[in-house]
């Protein structure tokens, strides 16, 4: 009896070992999907902010929460799904999609340069002839908005994650896709709370009667616009970045694959030729390579859409 007790203890030890190293491992995989999504997450974090912008500070942290709610609801109960039956069904349409994706970002990334450059911003869209919004519903307004530019920018970091792990077992890339949604969701939303709410802390640091924490205050209100413009520049570069990358493989992944050989053997040239620095200084060049095809293919599409004539605008007779 003894002895069968020994054994069943010892299977069941067994066992726990074998779901210890599963979590592990979904941890290890969702870890290293995640790192390939990073640039497309540093862009959402820069977005996010802006919507928040000339709000009352005390309605700030409840509508960054509805527009987490609203992101983790994108990424579980629409983007999940579909990907997890596209990987199971259509694998061969997952490059593809994920190329398109790629050139959204570069169009984006691109988009952002030529307004620094030009001057030029999107007007916003002007409201309805008599509308009069109330506050909560130019809440509502403003939320739905969010959510709906969330939705772009989850799908491609599912999608991203999701070609890293596309080998998994269907149940593991479901936990992994599972776990990189709602990590990224909680550090993309904590991030931006962090962020919204910096000058009111620094505000109230600056009414105490602490000289030191007067300082630091009003150092904190001032250095907001630069921090927000270094995250909007890390974002814009991001999205260069993993927009060039996603179509430098997609490309060689479709067959043509002169583009990736010629990054790849400038990639070891470099690594060969700088001994211990040799494998960051590699990294540097296909990051650079990447970022450049991407202004390039997000310049492109800029071009078209700013030659293309705009529905309504007036044409000469």
């Amino acid at each position: 009896m003894s002895g069968g007790l020994f054994a069943l203890l010892d299977d069941v030890a067994a066992l726990a070992r074998l779901a210890a190293a599963s979590v592990d491992d979904v941890g290890a995989a969702a870890g290293r999907a995640s790192m390939k999504a990073a640039g497309v997450v540093v862009d959402d974090t820069a977005v996010t902010p802006q919507y928040v912008q000339g709000v009352a500070a005390e309605r700030e942290l409840p509508m960054i929460r509805k527009i987490a709610v609203g992101s983790l609801r994108n990424k579980m109960l629409i983007i999940l799904p579909a990907a997890l039956l596209l990987s199971q069904f259509l694998p061969w349409l997952l490059t593809p999609i994920l190329m398109l994706g790629g050139a959204f970002l570069c169009y984006e990334g691109a988009e952002k340069i030529w307004e620094k450059v030009s001057g030029h911003h999107p007007e916003e869209p002007a409201a309805d002839a008599g509308e009069v919004l109330d506050p909560a519903a130019a809440e509502k307004k403003m939320v739905s908005g969010a959510i709906r530019t969330d939705l772009i920018l989850s799908a491609e970091i599912m999608v991203i994650s999701l070609n890293e792990v596309a080998d998994e077992p269907f149940l593991s890339r479901a936990v992994i896709l599972a776990v990189v949604g709602v990590g990224i969701t909680a550090l993309v939303y904590g991030v931006v709370a962090v962020i919204v709410k910096i000058d009111d802390i620094g505000l109230g640091l600056a009414q105490r009667s602490s000289a030191t924490a007067q300082r630091v205050g009003h150092a904190m209100v001032a250095a907001m616009p630069r921090l927000l413009a270094v995250i909007g520049a890390v974002g814009t570069a991001a999205m260069l970045w993993v927009g060039g990358h996603i179509l430098l493989v997609g490309v060689d992944e479709l067959g043509w694959h002169a583009l990736y050989d010629l990054v790849h053997h400038l990639e070891e040239a470099v690594h060969d030729a700088l001994g211990a620095a040799g494998a960051v200084a590699a990294w540097l060049v296909n990051t650079a390579a990447s970022a450049l095809l991407g202004l390039v293919v997000g310049a492109a599409v800029v071009a078209v859409l700013h030659l293309r004539p705009r529905r309504g605008a007036p044409t000469n007779s």
